[in-house]
């Protein structure tokens, strides 16, 4: 496991390298925007949008109580990802970046993502993350190691979590079952590069901009007893409205009302 991780960062970079290191042939669908649109392209095609991304998302909801920005843009690096939606993660990126979010935090996440939201996603954003660290003079030694030493291990819980799943789904597919052991608990969400709170933070925002509520009610209870209060989790929601859409936070709502009644 340690000798596969450690070569993990490179071969991020290989998959993604042609992202940014070649031009593709330009084709039909060449000509659609391949960035965020400034406020007077905004406002040319919806002027409703581009008000209320002024005046109702920047000015207030990113303003708002209960969630720090530096949080905020964690929410919404992980909604992009688990969503695919690259056009808007150079911005946040950097937003994250001027907010306080450290590159190592940064680069953590896209690891992290990689297991909750797929190998594809993460790619695409290694791909955006490059030229943002290269533009900013991010180099190896402000990121995480891919072999750290690991953070210590709650055995008990590890204990009664791995025989749960194991009694669930062993006979189903003993691969996942392993991995999940193996690949997930007993190492990636030991890694230091984020806090067990933050690590927390970022799953539950992919889980819910992605849709898959179901995983939900596990990973928040993990993410308050992580730290993560009520008070913030209730506001990742109203972050993760304006950026995975109402919809799947509609989903979440009774999902995130029963882990709070019962807690």
């Amino acid at each position: 496991m340690k000798n596969m991780l450690a070569v993990l960062p490179m071969s991020l970079l290989l998959l993604a390298g042609p992202s940014w290191a070649e031009e593709p042939e330009a084709g039909p669908f060449m000509e659609l925007p391949q960035r965020v649109p400034t406020p007077d392209e905004v406002s040319a095609v919806s002027p409703a949008l581009a008000a209320y991304t002024r005046n109702l998302l920047l000015d207030e909801v990113w303003e708002r109580e209960g969630l720090s920005q530096r949080d905020r843009s964690l929410v919404t690096i992980a909604a992009l990802i688990a969503r695919n939606q690259v056009i808007e993660l150079p911005y946040h990126i950097n937003r994250a970046l001027d907010n306080g979010v450290k590159p190592a935090e940064v680069s953590e996440t896209i690891t992290h993502l990689a297991f909750y939201s797929g190998w594809p996603n993460a790619n695409t954003a290694v791909g955006v993350a490059y030229r943002i660290f290269e533009d900013r003079g991010i180099t190896a030694d402000q990121l995480p190691s891919a072999s750290p030493e690991l953070l210590p291990l709650d055995k008990e819980a590890e204990a009664k979590r791995r025989e749960y799943v194991d009694n669930l789904y062993g006979d189903v597919s003993p691969g996942v079952v392993h991995y999940t052991t193996e690949a997930l608990f007993l190492d990636l969400w030991l890694r230091p590069g984020l806090s067990p709170r933050n690590r927390s933070l970022v799953t539950v925002s992919a889980l819910v901009a992605a849709g898959k509520v179901e995983q939900v009610p596990f990973h928040l209870n993990r993410a308050m007893d992580n730290g993560l209060t009520q008070d913030e989790a209730s506001e990742v929601l109203t972050q993760l409205a304006y950026y995975a859409g109402w919809p799947n936070v509609f989903s979440a709502l009774p999902v995130f009302k029963k882990v709070f009644a019962e807690r």
